[in-house]
């Protein structure tokens, strides 16, 4: 990311300051997005506890929320102050607002469990990657000299990470960046050499999923030349193609989706609905609360739960699908990109350190011959 800068004849290209989170500050939001994941099984008094991770600050800071709840607020004041019964109150008892409330709920449910679906397709692309990744670095380490696993499993690596970096390019931009999360694990597993660096640093890695195709090229290429060197024959050849192929199949579905999210039509129809119905069913609540002889606090009360129970029915529902729809993002509820990549980085390191005891060493009694 870069601007030019002219000045007379001469021009220059001015690096563009990196303003996404740091590694530390990732780290610290996938660290809290780890303990999110684990307050599912709570019990019911604790998960009500928690502020982070929870609707209540999307309905706290929802402007919707507060109209409503002014203008129920609004016309229960107005009843508890004038002695007579407003001939408006006998009108509104004709309309019936349950019947929009109940189209809005149909599509409010439905627009959860389409987004819900995109989200759980998507983490199934990026465990996808991971598990095809798995998949190779075992393959290479038992058909392939350990130095032509390596390079295979340090460039498989990098195309990985390259790939989430590349989301930047696509939908609404990824926090994951080539200075703050790529170069952190490549200096940290030494996956590219400097030459292999200077040879990708042509695609710009944070605005192109182009550099984590070219890596995935070089992958099949790897394993192109150990098929030529005489390592593996053609079956095996074409089972680590399949997997790499698999793996960026994965990786394009991630993109696809991330590309192409719900309708804005769909989305603005929702927000339509749900800022013409809350304002109506606060104005038909206040005025069923009772007004002259029948008015009572207590009732106030209870009507005003209700019209913030609808609220946080409403909204809640609303943002919560709202936040499955880019699952790449520094969200709290987001997945949890860095957990993969190094669990990935971790298990092939483990893949590729493994070794047995020696052949004519003493086998173990396992009960089962």
């Amino acid at each position: 990311m870069s601007k030019t800068v002219a000045s007379g004849a001469d021009a220059f290209v001015e690096p563009r300051k990196e303003t996404r989170p740091d590694f530390k500050e990732l780290k610290s939001i996938e660290k809290e997005r780890r303990e999110i994941l684990l307050r599912a099984e709570l019990p019911f008094w604790r998960i009500l506890m928690f502020w982070s991770g929870t609707c209540l600050k999307e309905i706290a800071t929802d402007s919707l929320v507060w109209t409503t709840l002014i203008i129920y607020i609004g016309i229960r004041i107005y009843a508890n102050v004038v002695d007579y019964v407003p001939d408006s109150v006998e009108l509104l008892q004709k309309t019936n607002v349950g019947i929009l409330g109940g189209f809005l709920s149909f599509f409010l449910v439905l627009f959860v469990n389409q987004t819900n679906g995109r989200f759980l397709e998507m983490y199934g692309f990026s465990k996808a990657c991971s598990g095809r990744i798995q998949d190779v670095a075992g393959l290479a380490k038992a058909q392939l000299p350990i130095e032509v696993a390596d390079r295979l499993v340090r460039h498989f690596n990098a195309a990985h990470i390259a790939g989430y970096v590349g989301l930047n390019a696509i939908g609404q931009g990824s926090p994951y960046s080539k200075t703050y999360f790529f170069d952190h694990y490549n200096e940290e597993a030494k996956l590219l050499t400097p030459a292999e660096m200077k040879e990708i640093s042509r695609h710009d890695m944070d605005n192109s999923g182009l550099c984590m195709k070219e890596l995935t090229t070089w992958c099949q290429q790897d394993v192109t030349d150990a098929r030529i060197a005489g390592h593996i024959d053609t079956y095996q050849e074409k089972f680590f193609h399949d997997k790499i192929l698999a793996f960026r199949a994965a990786m394009d579905g991630m993109y696809d989706y991330t590309d192409q999210p719900p309708h804005f039509f769909y989305i603005h129809f929702l927000v339509l609905l749900s800022a013409l119905y809350l304002p109506l069913f606060a104005i038909d609540t206040a005025f069923a609360g009772g007004w002259g002889a029948e008015k009572a606090i207590g009732l106030d009360v209870l009507q005003g739960i209700i019209v913030f129970l609808q609220c946080i029915f409403v909204v809640g529902l609303r943002s919560l699908g709202t936040k499955m729809i880019d699952p790449y993002g520094d969200d709290l509820e987001d997945l949890s990109v860095i957990n993969y990549v190094e669990g990935t980085l971790e298990i092939c390191a483990t893949i590729m350190k493994s070794k047995q005891p020696a052949k004519g060493a003493p086998s173990a009694t396992t009960g089962l011959l």
